[in-house]
């Protein structure tokens, strides 16, 4: 990888200074560049940390003479912060940014066999591009198209410079698998708010009848970039964090080979893949996570590789492709030993079955998920369901990036028209008590744990830990525990955090706020021991199953035995579960008639009434219990 030269091998990247200060004055020639045969190219590096399949890359490299693969470190996210709450940049936790270098070591060693290398870069992104656009006289800036609202004013100005330049632009939609804008389009300008209504509007994706790329085979040579300093990709020490003796690291690698191979792997181990059904997956699995945990990898595996993936397999049958095809549009085919009779038999069969499976899908394709199934039992194509699976995941993906891009500050309650207005209380020492993992409820502070340390946790320890949070017990603003999932999540995703944190606090797309994961009951259902608590609260190690998902009922004698004296080694519970969750209930069903009443559009003002409202019913009726408890005594 060539690097801006720096002041020492040493610490390179810590005093370094930016590329506004080194280069402040300089002028953008506006001119246009004399244009040859071939050109310049730049392709910019972001998200798609990847080789394969990158049509940026493609493009970048066609008829150039020289091409220069970089990657901007932006101080926005990558700026050491020592007043954050873990180790870390302001926005990103040095589990996320070590993921982030580990890929970018992969891409590097990536572009070495192409007989090219990765350029690092250092600063503002938009004045760094500005200068070695001019400084290697690029012709063609190539770059992944990005919805997230920091990127889109981002590639605003560099789309405007480039064009006062006579710079040729390209930036595909490739993060995704459909172009967002072009779903918003075919429904009448607004985003599908449901997944339903999504998948109705979507249909196939435009390229699913184009060849995909795999891979390059040779790149152009980078030429002269003007630093005479070689070295490798920067280490966290680089970048100035220091180093943190830890108990436990993440056992997730960053990087496109590591993307690769965990795919490779998870399709594999068929009698997993015949009984993955992710909403039944195992919270508490956490030697061999119930998932792929594949979403870290979303930003280095093109999505339709997904599919292309697997094409090193030749199927034949033509009849049970079509139906496969019609749907997910992919180039995917089925094994020969799916055959025509075999399909014709269980489609005779299926006409006396009812299907409650996917009711978003029309009759035919639920009449295919079941047939597949009953195929499953007779042929060798599970690696087929899986990838229906996958895909049927990967939707939700494309839905939640599609409501994101057509809705103003999706990120944030105020201002959000899908979004409920609640009087979300602001408790500090409650949402710490959340964050560090000193709730007092264990399966809560295990999972806290597990995100802290590893930068992943299962999808329903997600669930459970956004809502004890917020419409659970604690009411506390669904924006605090997004914010603790951005820095820390090595998967961490715009759009699919703040869509997901609207969805589990109610707030949008799912309604039922009755409906809540209780912090006891719900992990005792997996892990009846508490093998999961165990390990990452390694201070409830000796507690007895009976007690270890609330050891605060648990006798001194037991406490004592299990050297973890609940209000010492271990805290109290930060509230009762019985009382907050059905105060929460109480919230929210106000807060849900506000809405209704003044059809969503609610005031701060409306807001702060209700709240003092809400607030003195609760003084109301706590005096009302100690009188009861009074005349009873």
């Amino acid at each position: 990888m060539q690097v801006s030269q720096f002041p020492s091998p040493s610490n390179r990247f810590a005093n370094f200074p930016s590329i506004v200060q080194l280069h402040s004055g300089i002028s953008v020639n506006t001119s246009m560049p004399e244009m040859g045969s071939r050109s310049n190219a730049l392709m910019w590096f972001r998200k798609g940390l990847r080789i394969h399949d990158n049509p940026a890359l493609e493009y970048a490299a066609k008829n150039s003479e020289h091409l220069y693969p970089v990657f901007v470190i932006d101080p926005h996210y990558m700026e050491p912060d020592p007043a954050a709450f873990s180790p870390g940049s302001s926005r990103a936790g040095l589990n996320r940014i070590r993921f982030l270098l580990e890929s970018l070591v992969d891409l590097d060693a990536s572009f070495k066999k192409l007989g090219s290398r990765l350029i690092v870069l250092k600063g503002e992104p938009f004045q760094v591009l500005m200068h070695y656009l001019k400084e290697w006289d690029i012709s063609k800036l190539c770059f992944e198209f990005d919805t997230d609202p920091y990127y889109l004013a981002l590639d605003d100005k560099v789309k405007s410079y480039a064009s006062t330049a006579g710079i040729e632009v390209f930036s595909p939609v490739s993060h995704t698998l459909f172009n967002p804008a072009e779903i918003i389009q075919k429904n009448g300008g607004r985003p599908p708010l449901t997944y339903q209504s999504f998948i109705k509007v979507a249909g196939q994706p435009s390229w699913s009848s184009t060849p995909l790329s795999i891979s390059l085979s040779c790149l152009p040579p980078i030429g002269n970039p003007g630093h005479d300093l070689v070295a490798e990709v920067a280490s966290v020490n680089d970048l100035g964090y220091e180093e943190t003796e830890e108990d436990e690291r993440t056992p997730f690698k960053g990087g496109e080979s590591e993307a690769l191979r965990r795919l490779k792997e998870s399709m594999a181990n068929k009698e997993w893949v015949a009984n993955f059904e992710k909403p039944k997956g195992d919270p508490s699995a956490f030697l061999k996570p119930a998932t792929t945990v594949l979403s870290p990898y979303l930003k280095v595996i093109q999505l339709k590789s997904l599919f292309s993936f697997i094409s090193f397999m030749k199927y034949s049958d033509d009849l049970i492709s079509s139906l496969f095809l019609d749907y997910i549009g992919s180039s995917v085919v089925f094994h020969p030993g799916i055959s025509t009779c075999v399909f014709r038999k269980f489609k005779e069969m299926l006409k006396s079955i009812h299907l409650h499976q996917f009711p978003f899908l029309d009759r035919s394709m639920r009449q295919f998920h079941m047939l597949f199934q009953m195929t499953l039992l007779l042929s060798d194509t599970v690696l087929n369901w899986l990838v229906l699976k996958l895909i049927l995941q990967l939707l939700w993906r494309e839905f939640f990036y599609t409501v994101a891009f057509g809705t103003p500050n999706f990120d944030r309650m105020q201002g959000n028209r899908i979004c409920k207005q609640i009087p979300w209380d602001n408790n500090n020492d409650l949402i710490a008590s959340w964050r560090d993992s000193k709730t007092g409820f264990p399966w809560i502070d295990a999972n806290m744990v597990q995100l802290r340390k590893w930068g992943w946790m299962h999808h329903l320890a997600r669930h459970c830990v956004a809502c004890f949070l917020t419409r659970g017990d604690m009411f506390q603003h669904w924006e605090k525990g997004r914010d603790v999932f951005e820095r820390l999540l090595i998967d961490s995703d715009w759009a699919i955090n703040n869509g997901n944190w609207l969805w589990l606090s109610c707030s949008s797309f799912f309604y039922q706020y009755n409906r809540i994961y209780s912090p006891i009951s719900f992990g005792k259902k997996y892990d009846p021991n508490g093998n999961y608590i165990r390990h990452f609260l390694p201070v409830l190690k000796d507690m007895p199953k009976e007690y270890i998902y609330e050891p605060w009922t648990a006798p001194p004698s037991i406490q004592r035995k299990a050297k973890c004296i609940i209000g010492v080694d271990y805290p109290k519970p930060v509230v009762s579960h019985e009382t907050a969750s059905k105060e929460c209930r109480r919230r929210l069903g106000e807060a849900y008639e506000l809405n209704k009443k003044l059809n969503g559009a609610v005031t701060d003002e409306d807001l702060k009434k209700l709240r003092r409202k809400l607030d003195e019913e609760k003084v109301q009726d706590s005096k009302s219990k100690r009188l009861k408890q009074t005349l009873l005594g």
